[in-house]
């Protein structure tokens, strides 16, 4: 039996921390002994873990000032206070402290990967170390670092020169269970099919572009378009973006639906799907959208073009800036042939996500790792 650990922040409503659950819950428990360490013990996610994946935390609640106070001690002496037990792989799932926490691990015997799942400028790589030498001999500790995109390892590449045996891995999506619960009613919320609906999905957070989806929108009301636009999710800029919508007088026009249990239901309800955001990883909610046979219209950011084709085959991708999203917006709108077209092409892509697929490839990465160390 291997033995795994996950290491990961918390289990919040992110992108990342649904496919993790995603690819524990349905790793091969005959073959893998799979633990789940988060550094605090909250998020939504947690609910959706399968019993047979043992899960663990360090701090019962999280502090303001976590990162910094993490960087006054070093890496190997917050391995040995944070991650008890002895395991065969260890993972920090996600870019920052775990992964400098991971990097402390002094023990050979034990394999060590670093998972990335963002556009990450050299900026935001140190950010979580003391400072850029510190990062890079905490890298090159590791067996293997993880991409969920080929562009997401290119920009890593270019912007570090480092190239530690670096790998890409796809996110691990549910399409059976998305198509599912998809399919249920929708409740406590008034939908109007008689106009066309716009939706976007993610935590409330700059990187998600909301706030130039919002000018968009603003723009596209003035054009006296009839639509509506969606927006499920919850986070920091929650209050900033209702204080735009109010000052704006776009409540006609805009909903904050917050976070709900099943998004599904609400993203096939939907006409379009909108990704603004400013960078992203492998964007799980894209992914969804093609599962449930929405159409999509999204910013150029790392893994659109692995997802969608590099022209346009599957959606509708534009430059990342607020001008060309407009354009594109307003396209999409006015064309009911392309939002068609491209409504087929996401029903066509759909069958490109396994499960079954990329756990295994996960799979097969460990079990070749552990190869190395035997020869």
């Amino acid at each position: 039996m291997i033995k795994v650990l996950f290491f990961i922040h918390d289990l919040s409503g992110g992108g990342a921390e649904k496919v993790l659950v995603n690819l524990v819950n349905n790793m091969d428990k005959t073959r893998f002994k799979i633990t789940l360490l988060t550094m605090f013990n909250k998020g939504v996610n947690k609910q959706y873990l399968n019993k047979d994946v043992e899960y663990k935390y360090i701090f019962n609640w999280s502090f303001r000032g976590n990162q910094h106070l993490l960087k006054l001690f070093p890496p190997d002496f917050l391995y040995r206070k944070m991650v008890p037990g002895n395991y065969d792989i260890v993972i920090s799932y996600m870019q920052g402290a775990t992964t400098r926490i991971v990097s402390g691990n002094k023990n050979n015997k034990i394999k060590k990967i670093n998972w990335i799942h963002n556009e990450m400028s050299k900026k935001k790589l140190v950010h979580s170390y003391r400072n850029y030498k510190e990062f890079v001999e905490c890298y090159q500790s590791f067996d293997a670092t993880v991409f969920v995109a080929k562009s997401a390892k290119d920009i890593f590449e270019a912007n570090t020169n480092l190239n530690n045996n670096n790998i890409v891995k796809y996110n691990t999506i549910e399409a059976d269970q998305i198509i599912a619960k998809s399919y249920e009613k929708i409740d406590n919320v008034q939908l109007n099919k008689n106009q066309l609906n716009l939706i976007t999905i993610g935590s409330l957070t700059h990187q998600k572009g909301y706030d130039r989806l919002l000018r968009i929108i603003c723009k596209l009301v003035k054009d006296n378009l009839r639509f509506h636009l969606y927006i499920l999710g919850e986070g920091p800029l929650r209050k900033q973006l209702v204080d735009y919508i109010n000052k704006q007088n776009l409540s006609n026009y805009v909903t904050l639906l917050g976070y709900k249990n099943n998004p599904y239901k609400f993203l096939r309800f939907a006409d379009l799907f909108v990704c603004s955001s400013y960078h992203e990883g492998y964007s799980t909610v894209v992914t969804e959208s093609l599962i449930v046979g929405t159409p999509v219209i999204t910013t150029l950011c790392s893994g659109m073009e692995e997802m969608l084709g590099c022209n346009n085959e599957y959606g509708l991708i534009v430059n990342n800036n607020e001008d060309d999203l407009y354009k594109g917006l307003l396209r999409m709108i006015k064309d009911d042939n392309l939002r068609n077209h491209y409504k087929e092409k996401a029903i066509e892509r759909s069958k490109y996500f396994n499960t079954d697929n990329t756990v295994k490839s996960v799979e097969d990465l460990f079990i070749d790792l552990l190869k190395d160390k035997k020869e």
